[in-house]
């Protein structure tokens, strides 16, 4: 009978012992910066998040969450998570061209069919090729939108000739792209394109159809043209600082790190899911979708083969597996 007794007292006392440890250890508090409105579905992702590392470790870890460039502006979002301003933050590698040159090529307008795909490809290639750029953080997960679609205020735009001469918001490669299909490019971040639009300082933006109802763009084009050949993605990354992390108990760096697999699948999902209530809301608001002919998606295609080209020399002359990668992300695209 003894033994019965204390075949059940030890657990108990164990477990007792255990839960008022984690009771009366310090917490943790981190923050974590982002460049998306809270309204935005991205944004509402990342607080889950959030809440959700604060519901697994029963409180021991509070993430202290700031939206909307609240703390750290959108381009210096990675580099305040390095310098300790933020120990998270949430933003795309685009925003800072020639930092990240390997990421890059997730970005290349290869024709990317969907967010969740974009989402899958962009983790693939960290884990495949480690890039040392990403080597000052330790990268949570990466997601990626669905396809980059041009839109414009005024102008449809259904052939090369009609883009000519149009200023319309790009970053990163997209730049290129808008180049070489005779636009003019203008650099901006996503917060300050709904104004630009409005006031005329661009006619046009290269954005994931999610756009137009997530940040309201909407409400400033007309017209969507569905160059589907030549669809890009933007990457966006989920990083910590490298000592924050070095920081955490084991168990702590386990549990956030399955909370980082489950999420790398939400954020896909909730990619296309937005673009699809983006395309809806944008033809509630009047706007009209205009599909490339095949032969002239074949001319876009050839249009900006020496973009992707010149990225794969400039990058293979660093000493970066370029041709690789991106011969890797067309496999997972079926290209």
């Amino acid at each position: 009978m003894k033994k019965f007794m204390y075949f059940w007292i030890i657990p108990i006392f164990l477990s007792t012992f255990f839960f008022t440890s984690i009771l009366h250890a310090k917490t943790i508090r981190l923050t974590y910066s982002n460049f998306f409105p809270p309204t935005h579905i991205q944004s509402k992702l990342a607080q889950s998040w959030c809440d959700e590392v604060k519901k697994r470790t029963n409180g021991a870890v509070i993430v202290e969450y700031y939206p909307a460039q609240t703390l750290t502006k959108a381009k210096q979002v990675y580099d305040g998570v390095v310098s300790g301003m933020s120990d998270l933050g949430l933003c795309l590698f685009g925003y800072t061209r020639g930092r990240f040159p390997l990421m890059e090529a997730v970005d290349l307008p290869l024709g990317y069919k969907s967010g969740m795909v974009a989402t899958i490809v962009a983790n693939a290639v960290y884990e495949k090729f480690n890039p040392k750029e990403l080597d000052d953080v330790k990268v949570m997960y990466l997601h990626a939108h669905g396809p980059g679609l041009l839109y414009t205020k005024e102008k449809p735009v259904s052939t090369m000739d009609d883009l000519k001469g149009i200023k319309i918001r790009s970053h990163g490669t997209t730049a290129k792209v808008v180049k070489a299909l005779g636009g003019i490019p203008v650099t901006m971040p996503m917060p300050e394109l709904y104004q630009s639009l409005q006031k005329g300082v661009v006619e046009g933006a290269i954005y994931p159809m999610e756009v137009n109802k997530g940040w309201r763009m909407a409400d400033v084009v007309k017209y969507g043209t569905f160059d589907y050949p030549i669809a890009n993605t933007s990457t966006f990354f989920v990083v910590m600082n490298k000592d924050k992390w070095a920081g955490l108990p084991a168990d702590i760096q386990s549990i956030i790190t399955e909370i980082n697999k489950i999420w790398i699948v939400k954020h896909g999902e909730a990619w296309d899911t937005s673009d699809a209530e983006g395309e809806e809301f944008l033809i509630s608001k009047g706007g009209k979708l205009i599909t490339l002919t095949e032969q002239e998606g074949k001319k876009w295609e050839t249009a900006i083969e020496p973009v992707i080209e010149d990225f794969i020399q400039k990058s293979e002359e660093k000493g970066l597996p370029a041709r690789a990668a991106v011969e890797f992300i067309k496999r997972f695209l079926g290209n």
